[in-house]
């Protein structure tokens, strides 16, 4: 009988005959160098929850309308400001959590807090760098087509900050007019900040939308992003769902004046009580023709007068033209609340 198997020399563990001491094994050396092939532990749970990239949340379609109708007045408010040609266009519209977004902001760069009154929250308007010079540039009477110096390491200064502030000031009014079709807002500037660490609104977990415009001035310009959480949406989040908007929201004043008239031009019945008596069934059995049933009105007592079985108001029988009419004696409105 044989065997199919052959020794096998092993190498030594170590070159040099060295002997390791069982601290640690190489599972735990390829860890520690980051060379390790074991497939990392996933999250699961809430840990997975809070970790995870991926967004979940309510896409707000009229919020995208509104955006572009800010970059319809913004455009102009931009070439009132510096006399130039401007183009204004959305970039991009979505959503993001606010601490993603405040670590992606590249510095250095200006961050505008703003409150919106009616809503009793905040949102911010963040503009990089390339914008800032170049408005500034612009305001200053630099010449048109050469992209403004920039001075590295230094920060921004008074004049430079008053200046875009008042390009800040005309966005966010126009954003606010934007809005007045859904809900009349007003934004109001707070603050200028350049460290993102102090224009913290909201929780670095909290979703926020994000909505990224780029202004180009003759060659010159750079982008500008408004963020609003949504918690400082939620006032309108119904209508910001909506898929589409009128200049006007609500009911139309045409359609109501219109219902208003058909229903005048409503032909309906109306009944006049002359009274009531209460019988026993064995009395109403017992009834024949050319029997009178005395009622416990007078001829000069008032009457009810009946639209569907619901009182309207009270009338006086009497004779006109040789027929039988009444007369109101009582408001309509009155008869029915009573």
């Amino acid at each position: 009988m044989t065997s199919d198997f052959e020794e096998i020399e092993l190498p030594e563990p170590f070159p040099g005959g060295q002997e390791f001491d069982g601290s640690f094994d190489q599972a735990g050396i390829d860890a520690l160098f980051g060379a390790s092939d074991v497939a990392p532990v996933q999250k699961q749970g809430l840990k997975a929850v809070i970790g995870s990239k991926i967004i979940s949340h309510e896409r707000l379609p009229m919020l995208e309308i509104v955006c572009e109708r800010m970059v319809r007045s913004f455009s102009t408010s931009m070439r009132n400001l510096t006399s130039d040609a401007i183009d204004v266009s959305l970039e991009d519209l979505t959503s993001a959590r606010f601490g993603d977004f405040m670590d992606g902001v590249a510095l250095p760069a200006m961050i505008g807090v703003f409150n919106v009154e009616q809503w009793e929250n905040y949102g911010i308007i963040a503009i990089e760098s390339a914008l800032i010079y170049s408005v500034v540039d612009a305001l200053l009477g630099g010449r048109r087509g050469n992209r403004p110096v920039r001075i590295e390491g230094r920060a921004f200064t008074t004049i430079e900050t008053n200046l875009v502030s008042r390009m800040l000031s005309l966005a966010l009014a126009d954003l606010s007019a934007a809005f007045a079709p859904i809900a009349l807002i007003d934004m109001r500037l707070e603050r200028v900040e350049t460290n993102p660490r102090f224009a913290a609104i909201a929780g670095s977990t909290n979703i926020a939308a994000v909505a990224i415009f780029r202004v180009e001035m003759d060659g010159r310009g750079g982008r500008f992003s408004i963020v609003l959480p949504y918690a400082t949406m939620e006032p309108v989040r119904e209508k910001l769902l909506q898929r589409f908007m009128g200049e006007k929201l609500g009911r139309g004043n045409i359609w109501q004046a219109h219902m208003a008239a058909e229903l005048r031009k409503t032909e309906v019945s109306v009944d006049v009580v002359l009274g009531s008596r209460t019988m026993q069934l064995g009395a109403v059995e017992a009834l024949a023709i050319g029997q009178t049933i005395r009622l416990n009105n007078s001829p000069e007592d008032p009457l009810e007068v009946h639209c569907g079985g619901i009182p309207l108001g009270h009338v006086q029988i009497g004779q006109r033209r040789s027929n039988i009419a009444v007369r109101m004696v009582s408001d309509i409105s009155k008869g029915f609340n009573s």
